[in-house]
């Protein structure tokens, strides 16, 4: 299986560049902090107290050139792991919270990101609860940038302090400027979530596990084969899976909803996309047949044709 899933060719659609941050890459740019308080960072009680960690993992990320360091330490891991393309999450609406100026930080991102083995392209991601006007500048700043590598919209934060109703507006207009859509939905909330993101117009849906509670959901994701973005270490650190054997991964698989396997954040939740394969094989039978299936499918429901 090891030599199987390190051939397996390989995609990324959910994964976040700050969540890809190691403590240890912290302690790269901050050396006078010992690597332990970083570490410390990396421990959550609940999915709330993860989003806080996230948050003071950006505040620690101050220039273009830390940036550009994290996405290089990034794409170095997932060419190790023979990941062909990856659409990687830029929190564009944290770095408006801190006031940085987003130009420059996109820039050193998208620099560090040539010559890499991996193809990349970039989703822009507003933070939900902090509110439509924020999330209308991030669907700007994606607009301006289509051009540039920059193939979607979404997003992401608390599903309960920012109802997918709230942005109708904002998906409408960068719909209309060409962006693809996709939105956090079914994490932390129930299905009811996943259909006020659909609702939105959103083509892929960031975890989506509590679709499995309802099966006229599941039927609709079928029958309009909309992909979730399933992260299995992600659920279990964050706490909105218990434990490993309550994780419905299966059960969506069988239902015959599409299924894309990432790591969401693997620098915080110390995994990686072939952690995430090896885990399903592991604990939930997934066979090499199936595995390569969901691999396939991270091509297929790239939001650009992958070369």
């Amino acid at each position: 299986m090891a030599d199987f899933l390190m051939a397996l060719p390989k995609a990324e659609l959910h994964l976040h560049l700050e969540g890809s941050v190691e403590p240890e890459t912290l302690h790269e740019l901050d050396p006078a902090t010992p690597v332990e308080e970083f570490r410390a960072l990396y421990t959550y009680a609940d999915f709330d107290a993860f989003l806080k960690a996230f948050a003071a993992v950006g505040k620690l990320l101050r220039t273009p050139e830390d940036y550009a360091l994290v996405t290089h330490r990034l794409l170095e891991r997932l060419a190790a792991q023979n990941v062909r393309y990856a659409e990687i999450i830029v929190a564009a609406g944290v770095v408006l919270w801190k006031g940085q100026d987003f130009g420059p930080i996109f820039d050193a991102i998208r620099k560090a990101s040539q010559g890499s083995a991996v193809e990349v392209r970039w989703i822009l991601d507003a933070v939900r609860q902090f509110g439509v006007e924020a999330a209308m500048q991030v669907a700007e700043l994606a607009a301006e940038r289509t051009g540039q590598g920059v193939v979607a919209y979404g997003i992401g934060g608390s599903e309960q302090r920012g109802p997918a109703e709230w942005f109708t507006e904002v998906f409408a207009f960068a719909k209309r400027a060409g962006l693809r859509l996709t939105a956090h939905a079914g994490e932390s909330m129930g299905p009811e979530s996943v259909w006020a993101a659909l609702e939105l117009g959103a083509e892929r849906i960031g975890h989506g596990i509590t679709s499995a509670r309802d099966p006229k959901l599941l039927d609709h994701l079928r029958a309009h084969d909309i992909p979730l973005e399933i992260c299995i270490t992600s659920n279990l650190v964050t706490g909105v899976v218990k434990q490993l054997d309550q994780h419905p991964i299966r059960t969506l698989y069988d239902a015959g909803v599409p299924i894309v396997l990432n790591s969401d954040d693997p620098g915080m939740f110390r995994c990686s996309l072939t952690d995430e394969y090896r885990l399903a094989a592991r604990a939930f039978g997934f066979s090499e047949a199936e595995l390569r299936s969901i691999a396939q499918n991270g091509f297929r429901y790239a939001f650009r044709a992958v070369t």
